[in-house]
């Protein structure tokens, strides 16, 4: 077979309201909305189309991993240990639920973030190498 997948293009979010949700994440994530009705947003955020889906209450995108502890199915990198740091803090002033910035024992750092329903999203300090080669970012 010679193709090959090239890209995850869309993540589906569940959300109890899409109204209150689509603007939290305009309005905290900077993310860009191009479509919204009742069932659904499409936003463009970090060079990829999330969809937040209405779903029913209580439900995310977390799952609990062997050891009982609760995992995002998202991670965000940023460039470098310096940008991480200033969204930790922009997030924060913002009002966005946080964890601490953690040595997980691999290269770089990292924290978690909550949106409105729960959902569970990490971001890492470090950027990609293709994404850096492909978008000319420097360190």
């Amino acid at each position: 077979m010679s193709e090959k997948l090239l890209r995850v293009g869309t993540t589906y979010i569940p959300v109890t309201n899409v109204e209150l949700s689509s603007v939290w994440y305009v309005n905290k994530l900077d993310a860009e909305l191009s479509y919204k009705d009742e069932d659904k947003a499409i936003l463009n955020l970090a060079n990829q189309s999330i969809f937040l889906v209405k779903s029913k209450e209580h439900q995310s995108s977390n799952f609990i991993d062997i050891y009982g502890e609760e995992r995002f199915s998202l991670t965000f990198e940023v460039n470098g240990l310096d940008a991480l740091e200033t969204i930790h803090k922009d997030f924060i002033g913002k009002g966005i639920r946080v964890g601490d910035i953690e040595n997980r024992g691999h290269s770089g750092r990292n924290f978690v973030f909550y949106d409105l329903d729960s959902n569970k999203f990490d971001v890492w300090s470090e950027l990609s190498p293709i994404f850096r080669e492909k978008y000319f970012i420097s360190e």
